[in-house]
């Protein structure tokens, strides 16, 4: 067996040594027919309505290789919503030392993937799990053409490293219809972000992207003395599952823009953020709007659910009709 990996600060890595932890990660994943997995205990979950509850390409280097250009790839509008309960096809990203990887390979009823930017975590990896080694590939998740991969769909799980997981978080957006699941460890400052409903003050962009898509549930809290090295701050587990929504009622470009907008100034109320974001125009004294005013142009970013920034969207595009240039 190859000598342990060492970890690198600049990929972000504190690898999970406490079994019990992976275990329960594994099992917090979801699989195709006849899935008989214990599932973690949720602890908080988040809905898209603001509301509370608790041929295949083979990844053995031969063909294909992993994407050089952008992270993500537009939906197609045919696309139809993979379901996770009737997907085997997870991948996992940052196997590290297979603490984890031993867990998953272990359910019959899912069928494993790897990628693995660290040359020496492929090593050691391959070394330990030869039969796993044909379905791990070296190389960078956010440069991965996802649909060219796993055009039936994919789950996605891993301890992803701190410093890139809400890049993964938008990597899984723009290829939402094929990710039916994440379940994922990151910080629980972001955990708790992205989980929280609206009126929370760590309610933000991502929370309001991530949750018109997915229903997220956080599982459970892990402390930092579960790694190596120990990260100076807590962990978390989260798992995000395709809500079904399809379509959002209105354009997608102008909901993000509108989403980042409200948050980029949260502080401000609506009107202001809004009016600063969308430009003075000719005429109406400048105003993008009109001069009219939504209802909801005195509250503050947080305070809205998705389907009232979904509202708020279609108003704007009502008002700036083709004044606007969404791209």
């Amino acid at each position: 067996m190859a000598n342990a990996v060492r970890a690198k600060k600049h990929l972000g890595q504190h690898f999970l040594t406490d079994l019990n932890i992976a275990r329960k990660i594994a099992a917090a994943v979801s699989g195709g027919a006849g899935d008989g997995g214990e599932r973690a205990e949720v602890a908080v979950s988040a809905k898209s309505d603001g509301s509370v509850s608790t041929s295949r390409t083979l990844f053995n280097g031969q063909s294909g290789g992993m994407e050089r250009g952008a992270s993500g790839s537009a939906i197609p509008p045919e696309a139809a919503v993979v379901r996770c309960d009737t997907l085997k096809d997870v991948l996992e990203i940052g196997g590290g030392m297979g603490v984890l990887t031993q867990f998953l390979l272990e359910r019959t009823d899912i069928r494993l993937w790897g990628v693995e930017i660290d040359s020496e975590s492929i090593a050691y990896m391959r070394e330990r799990f030869p039969q796993f080694a044909p379905r791990l590939e070296e190389g960078d998740f956010l440069k991965m053409d996802l649909r060219r991969r796993f055009p039936n769909g994919v789950s996605v799980v891993g301890n992803f490293p701190y410093n890139i997981s809400s890049q993964i978080f938008f990597k899984v957006l723009g290829n939402r219809d094929i990710v039916p699941q994440i379940v994922g460890m990151i910080q629980r400052e972001v955990a708790q972000r992205i989980a929280e409903p609206p009126g929370s003050r760590t309610y933000g962009i991502l929370s309001v992207l991530l949750q018109a898509w997915y229903d997220i549930e956080y599982l459970f809290t892990v402390s930092e003395g579960v790694f190596s090295p120990p990260p100076k701050v807590k962990s978390a587990v989260v798992r995000l599952t395709r809500n079904g929504v399809e379509e959002l009622g209105c354009d997608e470009a102008l909901f993000v823009k509108v989403v980042k907008s409200a948050f980029g100034q949260r502080r401000k109320m609506l009107r202001n953020s809004l009016r600063a974001a969308f430009g003075r125009v000719a005429g109406d004294n400048g105003d993008p709007f009109g001069g009219e005013e939504h209802p909801l142009f005195s509250e503050r970013a947080e305070k809205l659910s998705v389907s009232q920034f979904v509202e708020l969207t279609n108003w704007v595009a009502d008002k700036i009709g083709i004044r606007y240039n969404i791209t």
